[in-house]
């Protein structure tokens, strides 16, 4: 049995509960992004993208999560299990498992869906157990396991995602392995751990570890200091705040000299967006990136925190109208390409083309800080949201700046 490790990332735990606002947003979001890999790539290529821990944390900020935060993992594949689940006999792909007992019951899962589509139950069974055996118990990196999530097609590829967590230094570390029929993200089949800095952990499922091509369920019986080489990792920052540093600001720039400088009208290719306000075209860009984009352009999954803003309010609040304009024309060029007219979805996926073309111009970006504060004083003037409610002028951002110290003390800087 072969599985492939396509890596990992590292958060601080994040406690909190999603608001209500946010929820049902948050899942029509991941359900039209799902939807259009499917239409435009293949049911296949769901799995590739989940596979790549970078990739599923700028969805998450793309759905509006807190940017770094741990609770992407939960959030995302639990709003989007309702969606995808009931639809699954058309668009071929099963989202299993979760925390607690929806983990351990999923053999049980996989047992019935198998049937449904006469795949090799067992087989299934076993590589889900042993993807949970290797990060439990090869990867010696201090965190336990507390969730197991199982993505699985109608043709019986798969991609594991598990995370483990760490209470002693309060952080999480996302797991992620996939089936070898499902396309590496990237070039190399293992792209590493992302892990705190300057901290070594034990990673027993390199392909440099002895015994690996020979015999995984050894791995886990063997000495790890004499099968295992020491991996620097680095993980996302212990703060709240996006900043300059963690993002490709060449990118970010080229995003919103789209949505606000240039005029949509003027582009023919694009007449499908013409009369789209400047906040909705910036998340739409943002969304379609994250459907059509490669593996290179998700380095800096905080990006996508600028797209529909952060229920923290970080990098700034939510738009509710954006956001929900966003979700609208992402699925209606789904369902319009469903039936034929495939010139929504075309447009979507040349917006992306030309942001990608816009990069090459150089546009300087030194006022990251000066955009956060635009946004949030229209977010103040205009009813922005946040996990509080609506954003209250001169009180909630105020709040949202006392948290990440509280949160994380001194060390929040770094």
């Amino acid at each position: 049995m072969k599985m492939i490790s396509s890596g990992s990332i590292g958060m601080p735990l994040h406690f909190g509960k999603v608001p209500n606002f946010l929820t049902e947003r948050m899942g029509n979001m991941g359900n039209a992004i799902v939807e259009s890999i499917i239409y435009n790539y293949g049911k296949s290529e769901v799995l590739t993208r989940m596979s790549d821990p970078n990739w599923f944390q700028a969805l998450g900020a793309v759905m509006g999560m807190h940017w770094n935060s741990s609770g992407v993992t939960a959030t995302v594949l639990g709003s989007l299990k309702p969606h995808i689940n009931p639809k699954a006999h058309e668009l071929g792909i099963y989202i299993l498992g979760g925390k607690g007992k929806n983990a351990y019951s999923i053999p049980q899962q996989i047992d019935r869906m198998s049937n449904r589509h006469s795949l090799d139950g067992k087989a299934l069974t076993k590589s889900a157990r042993m993807t949970t055996r290797i990060d439990n118990n090869a990867i010696q990196d201090g965190f336990d396991l507390y969730q197991q999530h199982f993505l699985v097609s109608d043709e019986g590829e798969w991609t594991a995602i598990s995370q483990g967590m760490n209470k002693g230094n309060r952080r999480a570390r996302r797991y992620h392995w996939h089936s070898p029929t499902v396309r590496s993200f990237i070039e190399a089949p293992h792209t590493g751990i992302v892990g705190i800095e300057d901290q070594s952990v034990l990673n027993l499922v390199d392909p440099s570890a002895k015994g690996l091509q020979d015999n995984m369920m050894a791995l886990t019986k063997e000495n790890p200091k004499e099968l295992a080489e020491l991996i620097k990792h680095s993980e996302m920052p212990n703060r709240h705040d996006v900043r300059k540093e963690d993002i490709n600001t060449a990118r970010l720039a080229s995003v919103l000299d789209l949505a606000y400088n240039r005029d949509i009208e003027k582009f023919e290719d694009l007449v499908d967006l013409h009369g789209v306000g400047p906040k909705t075209l910036k998340a739409l860009a943002m969304a379609s990136e994250v459907v059509h984009g490669d593996a290179t352009r998700f380095e800096d999954p905080a990006r996508f925190s600028f797209a529909v803003g952060g229920k923290d309010g970080r990098p700034h609040p939510i738009d509710e109208k954006s956001f929900d304009e966003t979700v609208d024309m992402l699925q209606n060029s789904v369902d319009m390409a469903k039936l034929g007219d495939k010139d929504k979805s075309a447009a979507l996926k040349r917006l992306h083309n030309l942001a990608v073309k816009g990069e090459t111009k150089g546009i300087p970006l030194d006022f990251v800080s000066e955009l956060i504060e635009n946004e949030w004083n229209d977010a103040e003037n205009n009813g922005g949201k946040t996990f509080m409610g609506t954003v209250v002028k001169g009180l909630t951002r105020k709040i949202m700046d006392t948290q990440n110290g509280l949160l994380y003390g001194k060390d929040s800087d770094k």
